[in-house]
């Protein structure tokens, strides 16, 4: 007998938000760090965030519904995802992420089905004002968006530290850097390699201060530059990382292009994003990342591994090859021209 179509996955897509808010608000409120030293009771972790008495319970065993806390009695502790990943005190902090996905894009994305009809960016823009402008001069928010960068990016820079044959080459560059999560751990994953972080001017303190807490700074340096009106920096691979979906599709070839100009022979390209699966069926992620895209830029949009090859292969590169590396992140790799690929 088939069996009775039921609207579970329905209701819980469409109140998926509740539980998001429940965490990010978590984060917000510093949740995670204040356990970090140990359990605490329910009514002492209570006052200690500052929380009404009304429905403080609710908020904490609900995080234990969802997977972000333990209890244990009526005492609350971090789990051992939480207790890596959401303490601030912590370099494995991905918080940063979430933090500004609560402060900024949990509020535009409300206005998504504007974006659709409209094609037009629904953030700060709506108001005249230009986001990576009003990010660059305000120290507080640039610092937390850099932090936002390094959790979105974690994961697939320890991939790309494990995985890709970086014993065949001596110096990279990480080009839009940010706070320099892919540098570090790729030179505390191989001794021998040194690298450089290549962003705005702006970023230098924050990426030589993230660089400074692994004991990196001899070997990694940062260069300042901005990638559409200066130079790449030469080096024997280039990294570019949740770069290229930001920028339409002649801005992406044009950065592609500027790639390949700057690689010696045998160089080679690293491009990493929230690459869309082929058959565009299967990684929603990626496909809401390019939907993230429309709410924050004038022309941005992620793309699949498919349409990644075709734009290496028409400036130039060879033999585009893929690889799955964490969670919904997938990286790519080319060989400069006259070379095959790296992979």
């Amino acid at each position: 007998m088939a069996t009775e179509p039921i609207p579970d996955r329905i209701l819980d897509l469409g109140t998926g938000f509740w539980g998001s808010k429940a965490l990010l608000t978590a984060v917000e409120l510093g949740l995670f760090s204040e356990l970090a030293a140990g359990p605490l009771e329910r009514e002492t972790l209570r006052e200690r965030l500052g929380l009404h008495p009304r429905s403080a319970r609710d908020f904490f065993d609900a995080l234990v519904a969802l997977g972000m806390l333990e209890r244990r009695g009526d005492a609350y502790a971090n789990t051992p995802e939480t207790g890596l990943f959401l303490d601030r005190a912590k370099p494995t902090y991905v918080g940063g992420l979430l933090e500004m996905l609560n402060a900024r894009l949990y509020g535009f994305w409300g206005s998504l089905s504007e974006a659709l009809r409209t094609g037009r960016p629904q953030n700060e823009a709506k108001e005249g004002g230009n986001f990576f402008a009003l990010l660059y001069e305000d120290p507080a928010r640039l610092r937390q968006f850099l932090q936002a960068m390094t959790g979105v990016s974690l994961g697939a820079a320890k991939a790309i530290a494990q995985k890709f044959p970086w014993k065949d080459y001596r110096t990279f560059a990480d080009v839009g850097a940010a706070q320099g999560a892919v540098p570090v751990q790729v030179a505390l994953a191989h001794p021998a390699l040194t690298g450089c972080g290549f962003d705005l001017a702006v970023v230098r303190p924050i990426f030589e201060e993230y660089v400074a807490c692994f004991g990196l700074s001899e070997r990694l340096r940062f260069q300042a530059g901005d990638f559409f009106a200066d130079p790449l920096p030469g080096a024997d691979v280039l990294v570019m990382g949740h770069v290229l979906h930001d920028w339409d599709l002649d801005q992406k070839r044009l950065l592609l292009r500027k790639a390949l100009d700057v690689l010696p022979r045998g160089g080679a390209l690293i491009v990493y994003e929230a690459i869309i699966d082929d058959e565009r069926r299967a990684n929603a992620f990626g496909l809401l990342m390019s939907l993230n895209m429309l709410i924050e830029t004038a022309g941005g949009f992620d793309f699949s591994g498919a349409d990644c090859a075709a734009w290496m292969r028409e400036v130039g590169f060879r033999q585009p090859t893929s690889s799955r590396s964490w969670g919904t992140t997938r990286w790519w790799s080319a060989s400069s021209s006259g070379r095959q690929a790296s992979l």
